[in-house]
């Protein structure tokens, strides 16, 4: 126990100490966390095998998953905040449709790149195999994308409009990915599954609704209850934890497994009680405030998990490279076309793709579910060697559209410690 705490502790610390060298080089903090975990990994300090200095191996790592999850949560309820009626009013809409059509225009790109290199070489990828990248590919990382924009306090239409379509992104990539490893099961037994296909997808997204939604309007009235600061922020606190524990619960109703998706039952959460709670937007500035070292914590660990030995394949690094080049092409694509549609204005169009890049932890669980498939090795393979490749520079590129964008304000201008020092002392009398 006391080497897991030096070692949670060491990793805070490391990250910490990596942003002050990335803010160097004008890169944003995420990048600094995930090399920061990349260094402390298994495949590097973790190797020399020091009590407390670094993750020894993998499952180590993996053992920190509760945290990970519970940092996930926070991120999720976090993003429902972006769903408030007057957000939804002014550019709803245009949010559901473009969120959808990147991500049906990414998932038949790749689709139709991988089935082509499958006719090449049908022994190094199956039919299978690329119908579940194609379908992995529609998702989209929302907690990288959330830090870069609270990093450097973006705002502004595009900022705005990106928040609402990253959150849509999740339930999207859930049914096409559900939809293709149905269709990829079928092609490999030969029996279609209507269950597994249809019915299995549209009941998690139900179900994660209505939890969510059920907790947000328990959690308003629970925190009705109480009056001051602190008080409200622990009942807001306690209640995202409980939600992330009751969002991993499964079961089975009359053949059909029942399942609730982290991202969508606390997006739900958030969004429910920022829309009926009075004073919510206090209480999640000071939510967030309290859950930055987790999030650090989140972002390190992260990066310890990226498997350097997939670079050792070189099958993995070609369909990798052919997989990166096809999804950024149809999330850009997708996107920009998607935007000319609903008229977004031209800096929208321009810049919005590059943002939805990043990919990680919802490609990764997804790839893990399609090792069940012949070829599904390859499968999880590629999809880690692309999420070490954007998570290291998706956050970059999030910074650098949102800067062309004019919707960042420089970070540094001002000194905590100095403020702090200028401020008189509150007399408590």
């Amino acid at each position: 126990m006391e080497t897991e705490l030096i070692c949670l502790a060491v990793a805070a610390i490391g990250g910490l100490l990596m942003s002050r060298v990335t803010k160097l080089l004008n890169l944003p903090a995420v990048t600094a966390y995930l090399v920061a975990g990349l260094l402390l990994g298994p495949y590097c300090i973790g190797a020399l095998g020091i009590p407390g200095m670094g993750f020894g191996s993998m499952e180590m790592v993996e053992a920190q998953s509760i945290l990970t999850k519970t940092a996930l949560g926070f991120i999720a309820f976090s993003m429902g905040n972006e769903f408030r009626l007057s957000q939804l009013k002014s550019m709803g809409g245009k949010a559901i449709f473009i969120g959808v059509a990147q991500a049906v225009v990414t998932t038949l790109l790749v689709d139709a790149v991988l089935i082509f290199v499958h006719l090449l070489f049908p022994r190094i990828l199956t039919l299978s195999s690329a119908l579940v990248l194609g379908a992995i590919a529609a998702a989209t990382a929302p907690a990288a994308t959330l830090m870069v924009v609270r990093q450097y306090k973006a705002d502004g239409p595009m900022t705005r409009l990106l928040m609402l379509v990253v959150a849509i992104d999740d339930a999207v990539g859930l049914l096409l990915f559900s939809v293709s490893f149905g269709i990829a099961t079928a092609l490999e037994s030969g029996a279609v599954s209507v269950a597994g296909v249809v019915v299995e997808p549209i009941v998690e997204i139900v179900l994660s609704l209505g939890l969510g939604a059920l907790m947000g309007i328990v959690l308003n009235q629970v925190e009705r209850l109480f009056h001051s600061r602190s008080r409200r922020m622990t009942i807001s606190v306690a209640f995202v934890l409980l939600t992330v524990g009751l969002s991993m619960l499964e079961f089975t109703i009359c053949g059909i497994h029942c399942g609730f998706s982290l991202l969508l039952v606390c997006m739900m959460t958030g969004t429910v009680f920022c829309n009926i709670c009075d004073t919510s937007q206090e209480l999640m500035e000071r939510v967030e405030r309290w859950t930055v070292p987790l999030n650090v914590l989140f972002f390190v660990i992260s990066g310890a998990e990226l498997d350097l030995q997939v670079l050792a394949n070189p099958m993995t690094l070609l369909v990798g490279v052919i997989y990166i080049a096809a999804r950024s092409a149809g999330k850009y694509l997708g996107t920009y076309s998607s935007c000319k549609t609903v008229k977004c204005s031209e800096t929208i169009t321009k810049h919005l793709g590059i943002t939805l890049l990043p990919q990680a932890g919802v490609a990764l669980g997804m790839a893990l579910t399609a090792t069940a498939l012949p070829g599904g090795a390859l499968v999880r393979n590629v999809v880690l060697f692309s999420v070490l490749v954007y998570e290291l520079v998706g956050p970059a590129l999030t910074k650098r559209s949102l800067l062309q964008a004019g919707e960042i304000r420089p970070e540094g201008k001002t000194s905590a410690r100095t403020i702090n020092k200028e401020k008189p002392p509150v007399n408590i009398h």
